[in-house]
């Protein structure tokens, strides 16, 4: 018997038709655990090599995890993976909420989706069966819209779609889940649209059978009654918890990462945010942190509070990294992104970008189709609609930073702030060092989640315990660094990240990497160990880089956009800037701590000892 899974996976073809039910063997789950884990090793077996990402020969691969369906904090995520539009690599993406765990109880740990409807579709899962359903009537409409149509057809369910951004194939289209969760990253909802499927609808009554209940309940009662003490910053303040801090070390994103301080910053503190804008708490199933936020509708931009209030990369993203200082205007623009079903990051980063170029002189008012555009004005609202239905500076913004630089040429690109094509997160690696090496070495392009972020070890915190659990027992080190000492410390910080993405779990809960171990023994009954947590975790890393190679990425694409190279010109980090020689020779350290060879390919006595020979 499987505890805690239910050992079946769901494949569904929208060409045909065909749906079918596997059963998974347990060896499989206790290999990969779950999603990232279970994503890369489906992608890298199942897809042939050199396929058009938007093409039908891609799949959709939706996966929870090992402890998913069950009412622990912090277990309310999914994943969801394919081959990503926007770097041509390795994609994927984690979601809270309740999707995931009504999968799960629906009788599904994983979905796969397989080629192209002819027409619009949706997908309903409900316990144990799945039908393809008509969506013509729900094409180009919002997601607000569409999520009402579902719940009123369908009945009590939770609904994973895309919105116009993902039927217009914009590069960086998210899937939104109950309007409120998103997989942002990789482009997944251009992999959607691209099959014309409008939606997910999930419902299920039977969550899976525990091996030793009261154990998963002991420590469930134990984070219920400590969080408030444990995650207090979180609980406080949410996401936004993070942005006074950078702002005063000097490492919060403005003006297209020009400068690392925002003179009106003050503005977008939770305290003030709190009080202006939020009605309640929101949050993720069996989640007491409730780290999110329900906001007042109305005000100056007619802001519609079903689409819920802004998180600390949506702040940052449309706020400093904008030059905007009014929250209203940010509200709105996550109400766009989230009604349109658009990455916020990327939609940011996408109009940072083009701001500066306008502003340098290097692109003018033909490029931009007439609009001009500076920081600080709201007037970048207009462009988000273009973007989502791909007309004028829309149409070019739809394709990426990247792409948008190689068609408007004159020195544009190193303006463009991304990685292998994906836009930057909100986080600064001036001030982060190790977590630009993360940036460069992600195998989705940069990527904030799965990273090590500095400052969180410049004191013996929670999380630098946990590291020193994994086998890391250095000394505390500046942020401001890029070592050999550093590189351990991302090399242990990112198995830990990458472990959460392979359980499915937030690592907003602090579980420590202990009580980790007793949950999934609590739930599974497996005698797991760290060694094999660590293990799993690698897989995923390099399963992923596998995929990527194969793909035609390499080392070439491990780099970081120029301007973390050039140092601040003023702020706290004045002067500070990553050396582009400590940076290579952190990349050639990293390669060598994971066994992979002077190009970042992984060594045959790597993938034996990760088990992962036979899969060559």
């Amino acid at each position: 018997m499987m505890y805690g899974s239910n050992g079946k996976l769901l494949r569904i073809n929208l060409s045909n038709g065909n749906i079918t039910t596997e059963t998974l063997p347990q060896a499989f789950y206790r290999k990969y655990f779950g999603g990232r884990g279970m994503i890369a090793a489906i992608l890298l077996k199942e897809l042939a090599p050199g396929i058009d990402p938007l093409g039908p020969e891609n799949k959709l691969v939706f996966a929870t995890g090992i402890l998913s369906g069950n009412p622990i904090p912090g277990t309310g995520r999914h994943s969801i993976g394919a081959k990503s539009p926007i770097t041509g690599g390795y994609g994927d993406g984690e979601a809270g909420g309740f999707w995931g765990t009504e999968l799960k109880r629906a009788g599904f740990d994983l979905v796969i989706v397989e080629g192209k409807s002819e027409v619009p579709v949706y997908i309903a899962i409900k316990d144990g069966e799945a039908t393809i359903k008509n969506a013509e009537h729900l094409w180009g409409k919002h997601t607000g819209e569409v999520q009402q149509l579902l719940q009123r057809d369908e009945g009590k369910v939770r609904v994973a779609q895309i919105g116009p951004a993902g039927e217009n194939l914009v590069k960086y289209a998210c899937v939104v889940h109950d309007l409120e969760h998103f997989v942002g990253r990789s482009g997944i909802g251009a992999v959607m649209g691209s099959k014309n499927l409008r939606a997910v609808t999930v419902a299920g009554s039977k969550s899976p059978q525990l091996h030793d209940s009261e154990a998963v309940k002991e420590l469930t009662r134990y984070m219920g009654q400590h969080y408030q003490t444990l995650a207090s910053n979180i609980y406080e303040n949410g996401t936004l918890m993070v942005l006074p801090a950078l702002n005063a070390a000097g490492g919060l994103p403005t003006r297209n990462f020009q400068e690392g301080q925002f003179e009106e910053a003050e503005k977008f503190f939770p305290q003030t945010v709190r009080e202006a804008y939020m009605t309640s708490r929101a949050g993720c199933y069996a989640c007491p942190i409730r780290c999110g936020m329900n906001v007042k509708g109305g005000g100056p931009f007619d802001v519609d509070p079903q689409y819920k209030g802004p998180e600390y990369e949506t702040v940052a993203s449309f706020g400093s990294n904008l030059g905007v200082s009014d929250m209203e205007v940010i509200q709105k623009a996550n109400e766009l992104c989230n009604a349109y079903g658009l990455d916020t990051i990327a939609t940011g980063i996408c109009l940072s970008f083009v701001t500066e170029a306008f502003e340098k002189g290097l692109i003018g008012t033909k490029e931009t189709h007439g609009k001009t555009l500076a920081f600080g004005d709201p007037g970048f609202l207009e462009v988000i609609t273009d973007i989502a239905h791909r007309k004028d500076l829309g149409a070019v913004l739809a394709e990426g930073t990247r792409s948008a630089a190689e068609v408007w040429g004159n020195n544009t690109l190193p303006l463009a702030m991304q990685v292998k094509g994906q836009e930057m997160p909100l986080h600064e690696a001036r001030l982060k060092q190790g977590l630009g090496l993360g940036y460069a070495m992600s195998p989705t392009g940069a990527d904030h989640t799965h990273n090590l972020h500095d400052t969180l070890y410049i004191k013996e915190t929670p999380a630098f315990k946990d590291l020193q659990a994994l086998g890391y027992q250095e000394e505390l080190l500046s942020p401001t660094t890029l070592d050999e000492k550093k590189v351990r410390l991302y090399h242990y910080g990112s198995f830990s990240r990458y472990l959460a993405d392979c359980l499915v779990t937030c690592f907003f809960v602090p579980w420590n990497v202990s009580q980790l171990q007793q949950l999934i023994q609590g739930v599974t009954g497996w005698n797991t160990t760290t060694a094999e947590m660590m293990a799993v975790s690698e897989r995923s890393i390099v399963n992923a880089r596998r995929f990527n190679l194969r793909e035609g990425l390499s080392q070439e694409d491990d780099v970081l956009c120029p301007r973390f190279h050039q140092p601040f010109e003023s702020g706290p980090l004045k002067g500070t800037a990553i050396d582009e020689d400590a940076f290579f020779q952190s990349r050639n350290t990293y390669y060598q701590l994971m066994g992979w060879d002077e190009e970042g390919v992984p060594t045959k006595g790597s993938l034996a000892r990760l088990g992962l020979m036979e899969e060559e």
